[in-house]
């Protein structure tokens, strides 16, 4: 049985080829809020990849009340669990505007999620739904959606300084735990760390301690995607059993 994490309140589809990208590659504002925001480069505006750029707007035009914009991390500023999927789906976070929010990715996500005690709600609807993150932040290693949900390796590395930012805020403020969904995710947290990659490889379940912060920790998962769980390559209890060791490490 789980683990759930004890709180004072109650107790997106990403389809793609991961293996193909990696062969290529690699609330009211608060005093604390305020300055987060001042040391995380402002992403929304962002126009730095011209194919991403370009294609956001053909977004736009096609579906004129989408978000199609660089989609900003979500939940609490200072949290000990930090999770970095790869990118906004069409329908979802690009739609929502809020990571994993109205696609089928956020469905195995947000219960797990709720069931740790790290969500006030089990489904992530809409960016005004009122779902809180307790000791939770999501975010994504491209900020933007990309075509055919495949961001190119100069875009993971061009949008790798946002999600840098965010790393060295998240050690700095007593992080505990970064799960990476997929092995985009896992490559750019230490592309942001300036890890070497062979050092710490990629494998669902695996848990690699990081020179970083105070026994700042990486936690790896296959993504949720609809692909990986509807193959059953990621089934609901090996998702359960990597939270269940985070919980056990940052809870001990």
């Amino acid at each position: 049985m789980a683990h759930v994490r004890k709180s004072p309140e109650v107790m997106q589809s990403h389809i793609f080829n991961e293996t193909t990208i990696i062969n290529e590659f690699t609330s009211p504002m608060t005093k604390d809020s305020v300055l987060h925001s001042c040391r995380v480069p402002d992403v929304l505006d962002c126009q730095q990849c011209q194919r991403l750029a370009g294609f956001l707007q053909s977004v736009r035009t096609q579906h004129p009340s989408y978000h199609a914009r660089p989609v900003s991390a979500f939940g609490e500023n200072w949290p000990k669990l930090l999770i970095v999927g790869l990118a906004p789906g069409m329908h979802g976070a690009n739609r929502t505007g809020r990571p994993f929010t109205g696609d089928y990715a956020g469905i195995l996500l947000y219960q797990t999620l709720h069931k740790f005690g790290f969500s006030t709600q089990p489904e992530s609807i809409a960016a005004d739904d009122d779902l809180r993150l307790i000791g939770c932040r999501i975010t994504n290693a491209v900020k933007c959606l990309p075509p055919e949900n495949k961001p190119t390796p100069q875009e993971i590395k061009q949008c790798n300084q946002y999600l840098a930012a965010e790393l060295k805020l998240f050690a700095e403020h007593d992080g505990a735990a970064v799960l990476a969904l997929g092995t985009v995710a896992h490559q750019a947290v230490l592309m942001g760390l300036q890890l070497k990659m062979k050092n710490y490889p990629f494998a669902h379940g695996a848990v690699h301690d990081l020179p970083a912060g105070d026994g700042l920790r990486l936690y790896d998962s296959y993504h949720c995607s609809r692909y990986n769980t509807q193959t059953k390559r990621l089934t609901t209890a090996m998702f359960e059993q990597v939270f269940t060791r985070i919980i056990a490490d940052i809870e001990p």
